[in-house]
Parts: C-alpha cells; structure tokens; sequence
C-alpha cells in the first residue's frame, strides 16, 4: 500500500520575531517522521508560513503542538500587519500529497479541530473541503471582519465556531480563532510593481482574480454599485479561473505587490497569472518588475513555467531540469527581491532523502572512485546504463545546437521534439544507473536471509529467484532503452548539425556498448533463473536487441566514413 503523506502549511501572525518563529516552527520536529519543509517569514504582513509533511496521525500532532505554541507566544491583542487575519495560528489547512484523498485529509482536519477547540480552548471554522456549513467553505467568509470583529461574531448564531467555546473570553482574546482546512495545493504567489499605491495594485488584482469586481455606474472606483434581481451587487468576472488577488503595500521592500492564491495551478498556472498581470499592469501604465513565492512550489509547475517561456522564445525544450528552472526564475522574476533556491523552494527537492545519495548525484571522479572500490557495486549493469545516458546526451546536445542555430530558426520545433525524447531517454537510463545496483543489491539481501527450517529455506529460495529476475529485467530494459535512443542520434545524423557528426557517431557508440554491455548482464543473471521459460523468453527478446544494435553500428561507421 502507498505510503500516505499530508503535507500541513500553517500561517502563523507573527512575522517580524525571528526568535518566536523558530521555536513555534520546530516543536513540529519533536514529533516522529515529521520534516519541516520550509519557514517562510514575512515582516511587512507580520506573518509567517511554515510548511511540514509526514503521515496523516504525526501530521496533526504536529500541527496541535504548533497551534498550542504559536497561542502561548503569539498575543493577538498587540498584532498588526497587511495581511487579513484573526487568529495567532489564523489558518492551518491540510494539503493531501500521497495515497490519500482530500476526503480522508478533511477527517484528519476535524480531528486537528475537535483536539484544539477541547484541550486549548480555541474556536475555529472549518473550510475548503473540510467546511461543515456551504457559507464557510470561502476562507474570506470565516475570516470577514478580522480579530477585530471576533467578539460581535463569535457572539452571533451564524458564527457560531465549529470547535471551541463560543465567546471572546480572555483566553480568546490572545489566541483568536484558527481555520482548519483540507485542500488542493496552493500556491501562494505575489507579483511585485513599479508603484507604492495599493489602489493601484487592487485594480490589477480585481483584472485578474475569478471573483473580479463590483460593477458600478460610471467611475470603476466610485460609481454606485449595479444591484442584481436578488439585491446583490453584480460582479465583473475577472481573466482567471482559480485565482485569488488583493493588492497592498510592503514597506520592507518600498512597493506595491498584488498576492495571489493559486487554488488549482491545473487551472490557472504561475506563468499565466504572471503573464496576465503584466498584460494589465502595461495597461494601466505600470509594470511588472518580477515576482515572489511564498512557501514551497511542485517541481511539475517550475517546469511547465521553463517550457511556457521558452516556446515564447522560440527556444528548444529538451534542455536540462536545471536550465528551464533557471528560465522560469529569471523569466519570472522570482530573484527581483531576494535569491530563489530551488532546494529551498521546490518541494520534490526538499523532501529528496538527503541521507539516500544516489550514484548519479555523485560527481564523475566520486563515480569513478565508487566504480573501482572494493565493493561489487555498481557493476557492468549500472555503467553500461551510465555510457548509455551520455549517448543519448550527446544526440540531445546536437539537437538542441541544431534548433539554436542561426538560420534554421523555422526548424527550430522540429530539433526541439528531438531534443525533448533524448532528455526523456536520458532521464530513464539514468534512473536505471542506481535501479541495476538496486537490483542487484536485492539478490545479496536473499542470501542473507535465515534458513533455519524448511519454511525459511522456502522463502529464501523464493526471495532469491524474484530478486534474481529482477536483476536480469533492468539490464534488459537498459538495453531497450539504449537502441530506442539511437533514434536521435540517427535523427541528427540526416538532418542535424552536419559539424557536429562525430558527436552523433560517438553517441551512437556509446548506445552500442551500452546494449552490449546490458545483454551480457541479462545472459549471466539468466542463468541463474529457475523458471527456465522466462529465462529464455528473455535471453531471445534480447539476441534480437543486440543483433539489431549491431547493424546500426554498422550503418553509422559506413555513413561517418563517407562523409569524413
């Protein structure tokens, strides 16, 4: 079963304190399994965002462990900030990142809100997903007329809190109130601008965001409001789907910024509302001069961001992870207050096990060392998938010269989807590096199971074969992916860079020792196969491989040498 994770993403009012911060933010590490992803302090909005992640039950204890310190340290008397609050912990929503739907997260959240609202005395409303009443699943809504409004409201029938005593009593008046939630993630997300004025900011904000704006008669700003049939205003949709926006003024920086949430980046992407605002912004003849993230971000949405402004650029996009990361900071702008680290900001990254390196995060001397040291892996299996990866790099390297090549500028789609499947076949071949040794690792782990009794034997024996077919199916599939690779570099060799023909050929060798290198690797773990129908199924599949590689070879030497 699929380990479940929650990732929890607390905003606490309390921004400025760094010393506060730090200890409401690290109780959550006192509990088992639980990482701390991120601290996130804001002075201007006197607000932090904390983002942590583990297993739905230490999730919430987690999480009520910082609701209870944020409520001894945090008085919410004495608080001021731009950013709309009512509570020291003022909102605490549940985000579902694996093998749990947001049903589920909704159930971890009630319980969070009962344990709060009974051992703390803190009220509170469910929201999003977890709401319990249709008018409270809009955070605006449970959150309209801020702690300053708390003692008339909590007072009211209507808002009346989910959890928690129902009165702004002295213990109250220092914690506020706290939303619980279960959500989709969230991006939250601020454009910076070349103003001071907030009103300014709001009226782009009001452009973009799916709620829009009121209408009036006549002055946008001051006209009288338009009444529906039902006596409500009328609203003007915004651009955006998905998107929340108010504007305001950060004295830290000296400028006005719009704050977004992306409610569901499927929707409404980064790049677009970045993109929109700036289409806004020139026309209300102001500009954009890059943006902020606040807390973490999907590796998928910096990617997708990379590519939607290198297609602007008409530049290829069978470029490096790293590089269209880089294209989507500065394209963004995401440096213009302060450096952006992606291992700081990318949640893939953060969560990467630090104490797992893999051979591939090893430097090329560091691998080389590894290779020669006295322990049995990586093998003939993991380099002939590493030789395989520098192949196809190769072959991407000429398609991605060939579609920047001045001249060739209406071809440069067709070099760029070369380039694109060379990186997806990079990609898996360098996976396989460190899957080989896995794989071959398995084999050692049934050897050193017990075999004490006949049932033990059993098991072992049956541990063994698995793991033994295992390591004979990942050189094959290294082999499968080193001569399907071949298709760029042969790709190149007709109609790439024409300079740049040894480069091809040297890749295409190198698919070749990798096929070479993986079939001996399939023929001497086959051996070892009990099962002797899939041992030569997949010797068979793999002669054919091998033969077929071999005539490509052929091919290329014949083609190089009638060129050179």
């Amino acid at each position: 079963m699929k380990k479940q994770l929650i990732e929890c993403v607390p905003n606490i009012s309390e921004g400025r304190d760094l010393d506060k911060i730090n200890t409401i933010a690290n109780v959550v590490e006192t509990v088992d399994g639980i990482k701390l992803l991120d601290v996130d302090p804001g002075a201007a909005t006197n607000r932090t965002v904390i983002t942590f992640v583990g297993e739905p039950e230490q999730v919430i204890k987690a999480a009520f462990k910082l609701i209870q310190k944020a409520a001894e340290l945090i008085d919410m008397s004495k608080h001021s900030g731009e950013h709309p609050r009512f509570g020291a912990t003022d909102v605490c929503p549940l985000v579902p990142i694996s093998g749990i739907s947001l049903d589920e997260t909704a159930s971890y959240a009630h319980k969070l809100g009962e344990r709060v609202g009974k051992e703390l005395g803190i009220p509170g409303y469910f929201y999003e997903n977890a709401a319990k009443i249709e008018r409270r699943k809009n955070l605006a809504n449970c959150r309209s007329g801020e702690y300053e409004g708390l003692k008339e409201k909590l007072s009211t029938t209507d808002w009346k809190p989910d959890f928690g005593p129902a009165e702004f009593n002295s213990s109250v008046s220092k914690t506020g109130v706290t939303a619980i939630s279960s959500r989709d993630f969230l991006i939250a997300y601020n454009v910076n601008l070349n103003t001071t004025s907030t009103r300014r900011a709001n009226a782009i904000a009001f452009d973009i965001r799916e709620a829009g704006r009121v209408k009036r008669e006549g002055n946008l700003t001051t006209g009288k409001k338009v009444l529906g049939a039902n006596g409500e205003p009328v609203r003007i949709p915004g651009k955006l789907k998905a998107i929340k926006g108010i504007g305001w003024y950060i004295d830290e920086y000296g400028i006005a910024q719009i704050s977004y949430n992306l409610t569901n980046i499927s929707i409404t992407s980064m790049h677009i509302a970045f993109d929109e605002t700036v289409k806004s912004a020139i026309g209300r003849g102001l500009r954009v001069t890059g943006s902020e993230l606040i807390g973490l971000i999907p590796l998928k949405a910096m990617l997708d961001a990379g590519d939607y402004f290198l297609k602007k650029q008409e530049r290829s996009l069978g470029i490096s992870e790293t590089e269209k990361i880089k294209i989507a900071v500065k394209s963004l702008g995401l440096d213009d207050l302060k450096p952006f680290n992606p291992q700081e900001k990318i949640i893939e990254y953060v969560m990467a096990n630090a104490d797992k390196k893999l051979l591939i995060d090893l430097s090329v001397s560091e691998f080389a060392e590894e290779t020669a040291s006295e322990s049995m892996a990586p093998g003939g299996g993991s380099i002939s998938a590493y030789v395989g990866a520098l192949g196809v790099s190769l072959g991407t390297m000429v398609a991605n010269l060939s579609a920047h090549k001045a001249g060739w500028d209406d071809k440069w789609e067709f070099y760029s989807e070369w380039a694109v499947k060379g990186q997806a076949y990079k990609n898996r071949l360098l996976y396989l590096v460190d899957e080989d040794t896995n794989a071959f690792n398995k084999i050692i782990d049934g050897f050193r199971m017990p075999k004490g009794t006949v049932e033990e034997k059993q098991i072992r024996q049956q541990a063994i074969q698995d793991a033994t077919k295992y390591a004979t199916e990942i050189p094959f599939q290294v082999m499968e992916t080193a001569y399907k690779s071949t298709e760029v570099m042969q790709a190149m060799l007709k109609d790439g860079l024409q300079s740049s023909l040894s480069d091809t050929a040297v890749g295409i060798l190198c698919a070749k020792t990798a096929v070479t290198g993986a079939y001996f690797n399939v023929r001497i773990n086959a051996k070892d196969i009990m099962d002797r129908d899939y041992a030569d199924d997949i010797i068979a599949k793999s002669e054919k491989i091998y033969q077929a590689m071999i005539q490509i070879e052929k091919n290329t030497i014949e083609f190089i040498d009638s060129k050179m």
